[in-house]
């Protein structure tokens, strides 16, 4: 994954040197940002932001709290690189929740550690879902916040599961882990196995996933997610449940009653140029597309797009 590092500096040196010294790490992209840009900057939301102290033209107190104020970057981590060993001034600085103050001249190979632990601390601790290992609601609304910003062309493909709490009713929640587990295997490999190089896959929460794709064919995919769920899904399954097809379980008045077995649904919004502005415009069409999947007996996908809504 890509990791955007923007550079808050009016003299454009220290760019140059932070890309010599990541040159052979292409997933690191640096960008140079000069102060009066920073408003427009924070609004791609980058992965780290650094700081140099003497080559701003705005006060540092300033420009950090103006940072952790900005609703979309309150955890973006800050490393601010200055010329003082002040013990006051660095620590005033760091109390702005500031990760580090580096003082100057810069030592490589520290430097390339502290950028490289930092982002891959910040990725653990607030993206990844303990579960499945994939990224959480926090990077999955980055990543598409980032692709409506650039205007991108791409589909928003939403996963969850059909009779699910039934299937944790009679197997219990450690069965149930089983199969979410199971399902975002499932989704990271027909994804990541596809041809498109800028995709994502997360976890929103429970039985509920998320992926991002472009310039592919998602209705592919699809079929193919389908495909390969409805053929491995029976083995979570009693043989007796499985040949069946359907699981008996008891309501809350100890009625018995019978559900199909778990199935999956998919809904897809296609996001072009101008459709829409916000995260939440897409959920709420990808909500809509998902219910039509979710109403079809057994597992579907249904695609929203701009003039049509297909099946």
């Amino acid at each position: 994954m890509v990791q955007e590092i923007y550079i808050i500096d009016d003299n454009e040196e220290l760019t140059k040197n932070m890309k010599q010294i990541f040159e052979k790490e292409k997933e690191y992209k640096f960008k140079n940002v000069k102060t009066q840009d920073i408003d427009i900057a924070l609004k791609s939301i980058p992965s780290l932001i650094m700081i140099h102290e003497e080559g701003i033209k705005k006060d540092i107190f300033e420009l950090c709290t103006q940072i952790r104020e900005d609703e979309d970057n309150s955890i973006t981590p800050i490393i601010v690189l200055g010329n003082t060993w002040e013990k006051e001034h660095r620590i005033s600085i760091l109390k702005l929740n500031v990760a580090y103050y580096i003082v100057k001249p810069i030592d490589q190979d520290y430097i390339y550690y502290t950028i490289k632990n930092l982002v891959r601390l910040m990725y653990m601790n607030r993206r990844v879902s303990p579960l499945t290992g994939l990224p959480g609601n926090v990077q999955i609304q980055t990543e598409i916040k980032k692709r409506l910003l650039k205007k991108e062309k791409f589909a928003v493909i939403y996963v969850d599961l059909d009779n699910f709490k039934s299937y944790n009713d009679l197997y219990g929640f450690s069965k149930g882990d089983e199969i979410i587990k199971f399902t975002a295997r499932t989704i990271s490999r027909n994804i990541h196995n596809s041809d498109c190089e800028n995709s994502f896959v997360g976890h929103i929460g429970g039985d509920d996933f998320i992926a991002l794709v472009s310039d592919t064919d998602y209705e592919k995919i699809c079929k193919n997610i389908i495909h390969e769920f409805d053929e491995n899904v029976l083995t979570y399954f009693s043989k007796e449940d499985a040949e069946k097809g359907y699981v008996e379980v008891a309501n809350r008045r100890g009625i018995i009653e019978q559900f199909p077995l778990t199935s999956i649904s998919i809904g897809v919004v296609e996001v072009e140029e101008n459709r829409f502005h916000t995260t939440l415009e897409i959920g709420e069409v990808g909500a809509q597309v998902k219910h039509l999947a979710k109403i079809t007996v057994g597992s579907s996908y249904v695609i929203d797009r701009r003039n049509e809504i297909r099946k």
